[in-house]
């Protein structure tokens, strides 16, 4: 499932082709995908400007000037792709809708945007802009990894005595919004914990110090088109690449990156999911 920096790389390269541009139609191509779409939907976009992106964790929210919010999530497999874009942007030429094209949003400026997704496990809804943050999936999110309440002491306090395995609690959406399986295994690398060691455990200087690596782990993979491993893609069709730089996610039986530590990455199941970690560098 596409994490916090694969859904802000979208989020990117939809801003270009979107913001400020209306909506001049919607096709709807089927009643749902993980839930229905909202009643009307399609009259409800058709002419809306597009005042802002933005993303609230794993999110992207489409600021309409009708007062309304389009809220995306791409699920598994789900992908925004452009086609058709002005000059001098990337884009796919305009084609015949494909079997998985779900949601088609033709803007005025020629650009046609396709929602795509295989297994629909994706999402769209229409939101109140007022109201957006009391919405059941956003209300009951906790701080941005970039915000300023995501800091030393909140993370110390929020840990403090709790016996979930850290890599569990860092997954925890009302703890922090937008982490994920690869990057709480790259960052928990980067700081030494282990991945089952339970979080109150943890010395509070060490908990501390997650909180600028975190933020640096995920402002690379930004800055890296995000990872590509099964079915994303970035807006504009290119892979992402910070997959290449993984120090222990789906490296198992490689040795550590570190220097000179003799060890090789081992791999635990924790909670249905893969935790990647090295024994000797992560305790």
């Amino acid at each position: 499932m596409p994490e916090l920096p694969e859904v802000e790389t979208v989020r990117r390269g939809l801003e270009p082709v979107m913001s400020g541009v209306r909506i001049t139609r919607a096709d709807i191509r089927r009643p749902d995908l993980r839930w229905p779409f909202p009643a009307r939907m399609s009259e409800r976009l058709k002419g809306a400007r597009v005042d802002q992106l933005r993303r609230r964790s794993k999110y992207i929210l489409v600021d309409l000037d009708t007062g309304e919010t389009l809220l995306i999530h791409l699920g598994m497999s789900g992908r925004m792709i452009i086609e058709g874009a002005p000059v001098g942007t990337f884009h796919h030429e305009q084609s015949a809708p494909g079997k998985h094209d779900h949601v088609i949003l033709q803007m005025e400026n020629g650009t046609r945007i396709v929602f795509n997704d295989a297994r629909r496990f994706g999402a769209m809804d229409l939101l109140d802009t007022a109201n957006a943050e009391a919405h059941p999936l956003i209300a009951v999110l906790g701080p941005e990894p970039f915000s300023n309440a995501f800091n030393e002491d909140y993370l110390v306090a929020r840990l403090k005595g709790k016996m979930t395995p850290m890599k569990s609690a860092l997954l925890d959406q009302k703890l922090v919004a937008g982490l994920g399986n690869i990057y709480v295994c790259e960052a928990l690398y980067r700081a030494g914990i282990h991945p089952a060691r339970k979080a109150g455990r943890i010395s509070s200087t060490r908990v501390a110090g997650l909180v600028p690596i975190i933020r640096d782990v995920l402002s690379e993979a930004i800055e890296a088109g995000g990872s590509s491993l099964r079915d994303y893609r970035q807006a504009d069709g290119d892979l992402g690449y910070f997959q290449h730089r993984f120090r222990v996610y789906g490296r198992e039986g490689e040795p550590c990156r570190t220097p000179d530590c003799p060890d090789v990455v081992r791999r635990i199941v924790q909670s249905g999911r893969s935790s990647f970690y090295c024994p000797t560098c992560q305790r």
